[in-house]
């Protein structure tokens, strides 16, 4: 078979294994919404100030997995509701049965909610997360596992796990943290499960931005949008650099860097970018 005739297969392969919109997907443990290339998750337990539960994790995880195959999502928001980000796991619909569990099952669920957070670095989409009150253990997770954070004087992150008996080193903390706000740092929040207000989050570098709390959702949409109308396909590349050069030297870095780069120039993004400056105009950018 000659390459013209296998091409229409191939593509057609692609198209329908590879494009998969999640405006559609209606989610069952948390709000979901997507409306311009946004995709908007909000935690929905505002009574109990948004924990997660063994359910809400799991969808949380298989979304983030689907969204490497979304065309319709280039940035997502993640923020809880109530005033409120998230207050961890359940302490009755997790921490309780969890003490009941022996070890296989233990590693199970510690696995499981490791990757979710593999599930976030590994989409491209750029995450925002809006943070409120109070952002604690597995929220705190979520928040640092985002690409960006805005959030409020008024929010509480904390890393709580040593205060129930547990180590800090949970679901990449003690790899990740001490990339956004230093060692030494990280090793404070980690050892004393300490609640980081958001005043000094900022001042450390957790957040990126603080704003009025009445100012949180409109700020991070405003970001996202800033974000989509960008090249995404490059954005997705960036993120993906900057997760995998944290196992790379120096010498392998700038190679990798070389050979992602090389990919960007093969966009029409690139192309679009060029023309535009030369005729002084502004590009539009589609992420491809």
């Amino acid at each position: 078979m000659s390459d013209s005739q296998a091409s229409p297969r191939v593509d057609a392969a692609l198209e329908s294994g590879n494009r998969r919109p999640l405006a559609g997907y209606a989610a069952k443990h948390f709000a979901w919404s997507v409306a311009e290339g946004i995709g908007r998750i909000t935690l929905t337990r505002p009574e109990r100030k948004n924990p997660l539960t063994f359910d809400s994790y799991a969808e949380l995880r298989d979304l983030f997995e689907r969204m490497r195959h979304a065309d319709d999502v280039h940035a997502v928001v993640i923020t809880g509701s109530g005033g409120n980000f998230c207050s961890g796991g359940d302490v009755h619909e997790i921490i309780g049965p969890l003490v009941k569990l022996k070890a296989p099952e233990l590693l199970m669920f510690t696995r499981m909610t490791g990757d979710l957070v593999k599930a976030m670095r590994v989409c491209p989409q750029t995450i925002i997360a809006a943070i409120d009150g109070v952002c604690a253990g597995a929220g705190a997770i979520m928040a640092m596992a985002s690409d960006l954070r805005v959030g409020t004087a008024r929010s509480k992150t904390a890393f709580l796990f040593n205060r129930v008996g547990l180590a800090g080193c949970d679901m990449g903390a003690c790899a990740m943290l001490p990339r956004i706000v230093g060692q030494g740092r990280a090793s404070e929040l980690l050892y004393t499960g300490r609640s980081l207000g958001g005043e000094e989050a900022e001042r450390w570098g957790f957040l990126n931005r603080l704003v009025d709390p009445d100012r949180l959702d409109d700020e991070a949409m405003a970001l996202a949008k800033d974000i989509v109308a960008g090249p995404t396909f490059a954005n997705g590349m960036t993120k993906a650099m900057l997760h995998q050069e944290w196992a790379m030297t120096i010498e392998q870095a700038i190679e990798a860097e070389a050979q992602a780069q090389t990919i960007c120039m093969l966009t029409q993004d690139f192309t679009r970018a060029y023309e535009s400056f030369a005729a002084k105009q502004k590009p539009r950018f589609e992420g491809n």
